[in-house]
Order: C-alpha cells, then structure tokens, then sequence
C-alpha cells in the first residue's frame, strides 16, 4: 500500500510540476493569463496533494491520527474498566458470602 502511495505521489508531482511549468509560460503571455493562473492555482493543489501521499499518514493528516489513536486508547481504557467493575462484584459476592 505505502508503495502505491508513493508512486501515485510522484506521478502527481510529476503532473503538477509540468502544469506549472505551462502555467508560468501562460503567464508570461499577456493575452492568455487567465488560462495561465488557474493552472498555476491546479499545480499548487497537485503538488500539495503529491505531498501528502508520499508523507506517512500521521504527518499527512495529524488530527485524524490523534482521533484515532485517541479512540483505541479509549476503548481500551473502557475494556479495562469494565473487567475492573466485574472482578469488584464477583469480590463484593465472596465476602457477602462469607459474612452471612
């Protein structure tokens, strides 16, 4: 998975750096400027977008990481208690046992 990943990155980066590169030219030329700066727009998201696939995903997308590291950690703090809860009643039931 990580390779395909980072094989559609550097294809999208490799797209984007050619768009810019026509953008620019577009720019330069008076007359076709309006074509030229939403190219150049277009090669900015395709860069960052390149970017963030090669990147790991906790350094791509740092919020959604922490949500879901948070989420395991949670889960297993609740596993956790309730197996604490239990082995308090099933104590709580030996004594009342042996007082009666």
């Amino acid at each position: 998975m990580r390779l395909l990943r980072g094989l559609g990155g550097a294809l999208l980066w490799i797209l984007g750096g050619l768009l810019g590169l026509v953008g620019l030219i577009l720019c330069v030329t008076i007359i076709l400027l309006p074509l030229g700066i939403p190219l150049v727009r277009l090669s900015a998201n395709l860069l960052r977008t390149a970017a963030q696939l090669m990147l790991p995903r906790a350094v791509a997308h740092p919020v959604k990481a922490a949500k879901k590291q948070n989420r395991k950690i949670q889960s297993a703090a609740s596993s956790t208690a309730s197996d604490t809860a239990k082995s308090a009643r099933k104590t709580a039931r030996r004594m009342r046992k042996r007082i009666a």
